[in-house]
C-alpha cells in the first residue's frame, strides 16, 4: 500500500512515504535524518514491512482449487510488539506463514535500526506504521462491506490484486511462482503434517537469514539450503527438510563435489562439471535454527571442512559435530 524512499534536502535525508490517495499518487515526509547512512536500512525495512503486510491480503488463496482470502491477523504486529510472537506460531499455509516469518524479520530489523536514531525519529516511524495499519484495515473493512466511515484526506487506497508496494525482497518471497510451489508442496497433507512442514520451513529460513554473503542459497519451494563457500575445492553441502506428509521423512545433510565432465581436466580448469553426492547424513531428529546456522557458520569460516567431512566413514560423526554419516556414495 505504500512505497518508501529517501531524498536529500537541505543537508538532511528525508524518508518519504508514497501512496495512492484521493487525489492520486501522493508523497509525504515521514521524518528526516542528519546522517544519510541511517536512512537506507530504515527505508529497506519499511518497504519490506509494507510489502509483507499488504500482499497476503491482496491475492487469492487458491489451494485445493478454491478461491479464498488469506488471514489479516498479521497486521496487528505492525503496531503491537506483543502480537509479533503470533507471526511465528501459525500454520495456515506454507506460503502465508513464510511471509509472516519474513514480516517478523523485517520488524526486528527496523527495531534494531531505530536503536541508533533519535527518539523523535523513532516516534515518527511508529506513527507511520500506525497509519499504514489503519489505512489497510479500513480498506479491508470497506472491501468486505463492514466500513462506513468518511474518507480522510490522508486515506491510502488499496486495490485487491494490485498492491502499491515495492515487493522485491531479493528472495522472491512474494512472487506467484514461490506461492504456487509452496502450495503444491503442501497439497494433500493433514493439519498436523502442515504444522510440521511450517516449523521445518521456519528453521531453514531463519538459519539462512544468519548467513553472510551469497555463498549459501535458499531454495524455499524445495526446502533446501545449498552452500558452496569460496575455496572449498569443489565441495558443497545441502541441508534438506523432509517432504511434507512423508511419515518416514527426516532432515538430511549431504556433502557433494563437482566433478569435471572431461576426466582429463582438473577442478577449476574445466568448462563444465556435474555434482555428485559423496556422503549423506540422515538426522534422527529435526534440528533447530541455531544448529543449522552453526553448521553453516563452521563451513563459511573453514571451507575445507567440507573436504574433511567428505572423508568420514559410515557410522562416524562429522568432525566437530554430532552429525553421523549414514551412507557413502563412493567406493
Amino acid at each position: 500500500m505504500t512505497i518508501y524512499s529517501q531524498h536529500a534536502n537541505r543537508g538532511k535525508t528525508q524518508i518519504l512515504a508514497t501512496y495512492q490517495g484521493p487525489d492520486g499518487v501522493t508523497s509525504k515526509t515521514v521524518t528526516s535524518l542528519g546522517d544519510s547512512r541511517l536512512a537506507g536500512p530504515i527505508v529497506d525495512a519499511l518497504n519490506r514491512i509494507s510489502a509483507f503486510s499488504t500482499v497476503p491480503v491482496s491475492v487469492h488463496d487458491r489451494r485445493e482449487q478454491r478461491a479464498d482470502y488469506y488471514p489479516r491477523k498479521h497486521l496487528a504486529a505492525l503496531t503491537d510488539s506483543t502480537a509479533r510472537a503470533g507471526l511465528l506460531s501459525g500454520a495456515h499455509s506454507l506460503w502465508y506463514e513464510y511471509v509472516c516469518l519474513r514480516l517478523h524479520q523485517a520488524l526486528a530489523d527496523l527495531e534494531n535500526e531505530l536503536g541508533a536514531v533519535p527518539d523523535t525519529v523513532s516516534r515518527a516511524i511508529s506513527s507511520e506504521l500506525e497509519l499504514e495499519k489503519e489505512g489497510l484495515c479500513a480498506a479491508l473493512d470497506e472491501f468486505s462491506g463492514n466500513f462506513s466511515g468518511p474518507e480522510t484526506e490522508e486515506a491510502r487506497h488499496w486495490d485487491f490484486g494490485h498492491p502499491f508496494v515495492k515487493h522485491d525482497d531479493g528472495m522472491d518471497t512474494l512472487s506467484d511462482e514461490t506461492r504456487e510451489h509452496l502450495d503444491r508442496r503442501e497439497a494433500g497433507i493433514s493439519t498436523e503434517e502442515r504444522q510440521k512442514a511450517v516449523a521445518d520451513l521456519r528453521v531453514l529460513v531463519t538459519a539462512h537469514s544468519r548467513c553472510t554473503g551469497m555463498w549459501a542459497s535458499l531454495d524455499d519451494p524445495s526446502g533446501e539450503i545449498f552452500a558452496e563457500p569460496y575455496d572449498s575445492d569443489g565441495f558443497y553441502m545441502t541441508v534438506q527438510t523432509p517432504e511434507p506428509g512423508d511419515d518416514d521423512g527426516s532432515w538430511e545433510i549431504e556433502i557433494g563435489r563437482w566433478e569435471p565432465d572431461d576426466p582429463d581436466e582438473e577442478y577449476g580448469e574445466h568448462s563444465s562439471a556435474t555434482g555428485s553426492t559423496v556422503i549423506r547424513c540422515v538426522l534422527p531428529a529435526a534440528p533447530d535454527s541455531d544448529e543449522v546456522a552453526h553448521l553453516l557458520k563452521a563451513v563459511e569460516e573453514k571451507p575445507l571442512l567440507l573436504a574433511q567431512w567428505a572423508e568420514t566413514p559410515v557410522g562416524a560423526a562429522l568432525a566437530g559435530t554430532a552429525i553421523v554419516v549414514t551412507k557413502r556414495y563412493d567406493s
